[in-house]
């Protein structure tokens, strides 16, 4: 018999609006999340700001999904982009992500993101941004 895999554990009370405890309690919540512990959460941060190219972005927002159940979408933002700001990161609203992951997350990618531009065109290129540039 496998033991299960470990859990997060939940933040302290009133810290927090990652929902832990109801995600819990729902009979039929998505609990891929909470297999994101802290130790997990720190090597995904390293993952996501040691990408090389914009397939290893996708790649990783695939697995993120696929294995967590969290959808984080990285594209153009709605004005103009003159920085690395301009670039939009969003995680989608998920009961059992936390706060803090919700903050490190877009900033790892935006680390990775400024280190290598080079990705940053190749993004703005997938979405037509700099046309025939």
């Amino acid at each position: 018999m496998s033991t299960p895999p470990p859990l997060r554990q939940p933040c302290p009370p009133g810290v927090c609006i990652c929902r832990h405890r109801e995600l819990l309690d729902d009979p039929h919540g998505d609990l891929r999340i909470l297999l994101l512990t802290r130790h997990e959460e720190r090597r995904l941060l390293e993952r996501l700001e040691n990408i090389q190219e914009l397939a290893d972005l996708e790649r990783l927002q695939r697995r993120m999904y696929e294995q967590l159940g969290i959808r984080l979408t990285v594209a153009p933002g709605h004005n103009e982009v003159r920085s690395m700001r301009g670039i939009t990161i969003r995680l989608a609203e998920q009961a059992g992500l936390c706060r803090r992951t919700r903050r490190a997350i877009p900033a790892a990618i935006r680390r990775a993101l400024e280190a290598r531009p080079e990705i940053a065109f190749r993004l703005l290129d997938s979405f037509d941004l700099l046309g025939d540039a």
